[in-house]
């Protein structure tokens, strides 16, 4: 038996640019994403949508959910003023 995750990250309030920063900023990272690992990017109304769904080790989709997560936040300090 093989375990299964998916977990969704919630940023809301969030401006139509600051959501394009962060997507264009993240693209290049979903390239070469882990195996048995996957992330999408959604824009709904004011609010951007992380997926992240992993099937197997935890702490491998643990450790890219931190990732991404840490990168977003600089992302958002860098684009404070848009």
């Amino acid at each position: 038996m093989s375990l299964e995750c998916k977990i969704q990250v919630f940023l809301n309030n969030i401006s139509e640019k600051k959501a394009e920063s962060i997507r264009k900023s993240l693209e290049p990272d979903n390239v070469d994403f882990p195996e048995n690992l996957s992330f999408i990017i959604e824009k709904k109304e004011t609010s951007l949508i992380f997926t992240f769904e992993g099937k197997g080790n935890i702490r491998t989709l643990i450790s890219t959910i931190d990732e991404v997560l840490e990168q977003t936040q600089v992302i958002l300090k860098v684009t404070a003023d848009a």
